[in-house]
């Protein structure tokens, strides 16, 4: 089953499990995931804790990360190394963590492949070219 959210889905996700992670609350295996990832980026806390945020525009022009967006790729990231998919995403961002010495740098890395990757496919129209990603994600891993 595919699951596709909505933008505002996505947000209420993470400011749901960020506000049950603040109160104490148990949380489900991908909100506790998605929170060891939010721990890791202490300067999104305030658009977590902001309701107003759900609906801010990050643009590229207003010079600011979107930290849904941005949370929401390190959440595919490990999905796709937790199933190998792509086939060989798995290996490809272990050595890329093992060149870093630092698996969060080397997400950083890899989201710009990923990122690459959708960018290109929706320019082009064309289905994500899963081969391209692998390749990019092992240059950077070999450099």
């Amino acid at each position: 089953m595919l699951f596709n959210p909505s933008r505002e889905e996505v947000r209420e996700f993470f400011q749901t499990a960020w506000g049950r992670h603040r109160e104490g609350l148990p949380l489900e295996p991908l909100q506790d995931l998605a929170v060891r990832w939010m721990l890791e980026h202490p300067e999104y806390h305030p658009d977590l804790e902001d309701p107003e945020a759900a609906h801010r525009d990050y643009s590229v022009e207003s010079g600011r990360t979107n930290p849904f967006l941005h949370l929401a790729m390190h959440l595919s990231l490990e999905e796709q190394a937790s199933i190998d998919q792509p086939p060989g995403v798995r290996s490809a961002l272990d050595a890329l963590a093992h060149r870093l010495g630092d698996r969060h740098e080397a997400m950083h890395w890899a989201m710009e492949c990923l990122g690459e990757m959708v960018w290109t496919s929706q320019r082009q129209g064309t289905p994500p070219d899963a081969q391209a990603y692998i390749d990019c994600l092992q240059r950077r891993a070999h450099k």
